[in-house]
């Protein structure tokens, strides 16, 4: 039997609830066993009641069932529960947390053995599920055939697939049926639009964001929850530009490819949905997709109205979107054209943004076969032609005696002239990079 969870732990007391236990379980002891740093701890409760935990000085928050956050640590403290599935979707189950339910019960209910794993106050594993062998085998598996009554969990599955990938990790073929079943039982459809967010932000900045979506494809899943992005597979792109071929391969490459420079999840979303409009171009003229940019606008604001996406990422997925092109012909843009686009970008207001944009376009030229690792001269190119306009100010105009509109008129004036001597230096320097 495991130890009572020391006062030393708690920092709070339970003398007086005599069968009460204390574990730390899920993603804290999951990381411990593979060497990973762990965000939070998890504790699970065994033989407390409400009213236990509210006399030692909890908090209880959380209104599907009792949640406790410790009155020093703020650390979370769950009864141990069962649940039973009541209608659809994640929310629909009634919960019991009387006391006598045990801590192997609370376990059975958790989505994957390897978070299905307790740790009690002396450091003693209880892992009635095999979760440690599943670490060591680093295999994904579920708990249970309850895990299909939960759709959310096809998303977790998805998530921590891209979280572990790069250790090797992959789901059991057992788990992914039971992906496919849910996928095609419809209940993805009663997923909230935040939660649906909630885990595709979490899984973007994972590690292998490719993997999220991969397996979403893999299972269904994608094709009911991002219709756009799934419509990209099996497009095609001329083998000379893309030797990928195929669209959709090409965004997953992309993902890989921003990852490696940001975690900023803006970033991710503008490259993973920057191509969008291929797959509304006119098929009898594919692989060409001439126009693609502007078709890609229409289907990105359907996509973040569904999601409810936040409006930063918004903004820089129709940016890139509408311009990663233009960054990529840089270096034959007009001084005009040029500041035209810069403008458009907001690049003097927001350079964070523009920066960002720039890492896009970049993943955009390397997620493709054999140009992984190819320089991007173009990022350069657009960062110092941001410097020049940039040293153009107002107040020189002001004070040769321009008002209102005028000193706008006079500013572009001067920065196209600048941007004109620029771009002849930047090719006596650098020379042209080939399209």
């Amino acid at each position: 039997m495991p130890l009572l969870h020391s006062q030393h732990i708690s920092g709070t007391d339970f003398t007086h609830v005599k069968t009460m236990q204390i574990y730390l379980v899920g993603g804290a002891v999951r990381d411990r066993y593979l060497n990973l740093p762990s965000k939070d701890q998890d504790w699970v409760v065994v033989g407390a009641s409400p009213a236990d935990m509210l006399a030692a000085g909890y908090k209880q928050v959380g209104a599907d069932f009792p949640v406790f956050l410790h009155p020093k640590t703020q650390q979370e403290y769950a009864l141990a529960r069962t649940e039973r599935k009541s209608g659809h979707g994640y929310q629909g189950f009634v919960c019991d947390f009387d006391k006598n339910v045990t801590l192997e019960e609370d376990l059975l209910r958790r989505d994957l053995t390897i978070n299905a794993m307790a740790q009690d106050d002396s450091g003693k594993l209880i892992d009635p599920y095999g979760g440690l062998q599943d670490l060591h085998n680093k295999v994904l598996r579920h708990v249970s055939p309850a895990f299909a009554e939960d759709p959310l969990r096809v998303l977790r599955v998805a998530r921590f697939a891209a979280r572990f990938a790069h250790l090797g990790f992959s789901i059991a073929p057992q788990t992914l049926e039971l992906m496919a079943d849910i996928c095609q039982q419809g209940e993805l459809a009663h997923l909230t639009a935040e939660r649906v967010w909630q885990e595709t932000e979490r899984a973007m900045a994972e590690k292998s964001p490719d993997v999220y979506f991969r397996v979403l494809q893999e299972c269904g899943a994608l094709q009911v929850i991002f219709p756009e992005i799934a419509a990209l597979f099996g497009v095609p792109q001329p083998e000379k530009y893309h030797p990928e071929i195929d669209t959709g391969l090409h965004i997953l490459m992309c993902l890989q490819q921003i990852r490696r420079r940001s975690a900023d999840t803006r970033a991710l979303f503008a490259t993973l949905t920057h191509d969008l409009g291929k797959a509304l171009t006119p098929a009898e003229n594919w692989p060409a997709h001439h126009g693609h940019e502007k078709l890609s606008i229409k289907p990105i604001k359907a996509l973040c109205k569904r999601l409810r996406v936040p409006n930063g990422h918004q903004e820089l997925a129709l940016k890139t979107a509408e311009f990663h092109t233009h960054a990529h012909r840089a270096f034959e843009l007009r001084p005009d054209t040029l500041l035209d686009i810069l403008k458009k970008l907001d690049a003097l207001r927001k350079p964070d943004v523009f920066a960002l944009f720039l890492l896009c376009c970049e993943a955009d030229a390397c997620g493709r076969t054999g140009f992984e690792d190819k320089p991007y001269p173009q990022a350069d190119y657009l960062r110092s032609a941001l410097n020049v306009i940039n040293n153009i100010r107002a107040e020189e105009f002001v004070a040769a005696g321009l008002s209102g509109q005028a000193i706008g008129q006079a500013m572009d004036a001067a920065r196209v002239a600048a941007l004109s001597e620029f771009k002849k230096t930047w090719a006596e320097e650098h020379g042209h990079a080939p399209h």
